[in-house]
């Protein structure tokens, strides 16, 4: 493995500094299952490596008006929250939703998302998985499935918001996104201690202990490939990569996990990239601040909390369709301090808050935008209660930054997820122009988000394992 880092994790990064270990990735883990099947693969279990606990609460989410609803860990202690917040009725249709989320789950895990498809007529074969999904309304409006499982507009909200995880508005995105709702909702939260970045380090760890070998603050400079027809550079089949340095690793196939497009533009020039990827649309990116403070959390704060703005619909239209910040914004705010306390000096807390924002295809103007996105979203923590006062570090991220760390339109979230930028339509992991060239990661099959990420690690091995001898 060739890092161009100091260390591994990828976009699930961390920054150290004055006593404070400050994640500025990837933040919510879900799907346990998933993440001990790579340990697994590398001989070990999860376990041996990192320390997950579950969350409960998996979230506290409050609503204008300081309304607040706890998401549980578990079915049956969620549909007690709902009964005592919402009522009966949204109780049983807590359960409801449950049943039908498990049922959309284990239609689609197998034969839709951990899979590899080589044409779009592979989702129609074998037909039946692909009728009995069509059976399940999956490919209605998501919003419209929730709305009809659940009367209380603060639980439609909370159970469609993870649409966004898929660069949708709940109003637009197909009932067959639930699956992501299942992912947190069902399968549950958790925290690894050390935070988000420990994972990286003990994947990493896993693979080192498995024989493999790792270059850290090495870059690649281009993938090398045999001589085409006439003897033009790069026309054939993959023989290695040179690096920033010059030096030449040989290797029968190469893995690129840099962002998809970018991966092509920096790394194989010759050959553009897929025509989706270039041209196709981009999840909505995010503004986010991380700090480490001096004081506690407030009373009644959970690891993770949604704030929900008051102005649902018109907040998807401004991002969305419209390329603006939302006018009323929802908000994520998570402690990772909250669950383990050595992430942060005595008497203090770090802070991750994060709001949607238009990915740079947008219309912000983020040199005129960005000390005043900053300055809300202080104002916003401040209003409920955060501890920001005292600031000791801080570091802020817009759409430019993310850029700026290779991350195309400035998106951490890569191609949305709309229908036809899913599955078979999405750009592939096999470079078939390019034999023994591979991609990993959020712009590739099955998508985005650590689970599906660690998925494409899967499905790719399967395609290298198809070209060795």
């Amino acid at each position: 493995m060739v890092e161009r880092s100091g260390s591994p994790g990828g976009r699930v990064a961390v920054v150290e500094d004055g006593g404070y270990r400050l994640d500025i990735g990837a933040t919510v883990l879900t799907m346990r299952g998933i993440l001990a099947g790579v340990f697994e693969a590398a001989g070990t279990s999860l376990e041996a490596h990192l320390e997950l606990v579950p969350l409960d609460p998996m979230y506290r989410a409050t609503f204008p008006g300081e309304d607040e609803i706890l998401v549980r860990q578990g079915i049956p202690a969620m549909t007690e929250e709902i009964r005592t917040k919402c009522g009966a009725a949204d109780a049983a249709g807590f359960e409801r939703f449950c049943r039908w989320l498990t049922g959309l789950y284990q239609l689609e895990m197998p034969n839709f998302i951990d899979r590899n498809f080589d044409t779009p007529l592979d989702l129609a074969w074998p037909l039946g998985p692909l009728v009995r999904l069509l059976r399940t309304g999956a490919l209605r409006r998501l919003a419209s499935v929730v709305d009809e499982h659940f009367g209380d507009p603060r639980l439609r909200k909370l159970f469609s918001f993870q649409a966004m995880y898929a660069g949708l508005s709940p109003f637009d995105a197909l009932a067959v996104y639930g699956v992501i709702t299942y992912m947190d909702t069902v399968e549950g939260v958790y925290f690894p201690m050390g935070g988000m970045h420990a994972v990286g380090e003990a994947l990493a760890a896993a693979a080192v202990g498995a024989g493999a070998t790792v270059q850290y603050d090495t870059e690649v400079e281009r993938v090398l490939r045999r001589p085409g027809a006439g003897g033009r550079e790069g026309g054939g089949e993959v023989v290695g990569v040179r690096l920033a340095s010059g030096e030449v690793l040989a290797a029968d196939a190469v893995v690129a996990n840099p962002d998809l497009p970018v991966a092509y533009r920096s790394l194989v020039p010759e050959l553009p990239a897929p025509r989706i990827a270039r041209r196709g649309e981009y999840s909505p990116s995010c503004a986010l601040w991380v700090a480490g403070v001096r004081g506690g959390m407030p009373d009644g704060a959970a690891h993770h909390n949604i704030h929900f703005g008051g102005q649902w619909e018109e907040a998807f239209d401004a991002l969305l369709a419209q390329g603006r910040r939302m006018p009323d914004p929802s908000i994520l705010v998570t402690s990772h301090s909250f669950s383990d306390p050595s992430l942060a000096p005595p008497g203090c807390s770090t802070l991750y808050a994060l709001e949607p924002t238009p990915n740079l295809s947008g219309r912000v103007d983020w040199m005129d935008e960005r000390e005043r996105t900053r300055a809300s979203l202080i104002a916003r923590l401040h209003s409920h209660g955060y501890p920001v006062d005292d600031i000791e570090v801080e570091r802020f991220y817009d759409p430019t930054d993310w850029e700026r760390m290779g991350m195309e339109q400035g998106t951490p979230f890569g191609l949305s997820h709309r229908f036809f930028q899913s599955g078979p339509f999405r750009p592939a992991n096999v470079e078939r122009r390019a034999p023994g060239l591979f991609f990993v990661g959020s712009s590739t099959v099955p998508g985005v988000g650590v689970p599906m990420v660690l998925l494409s690690g899967r499905l790719v091995a399967d395609r290298v394992e198809g070209i060795r001898p």
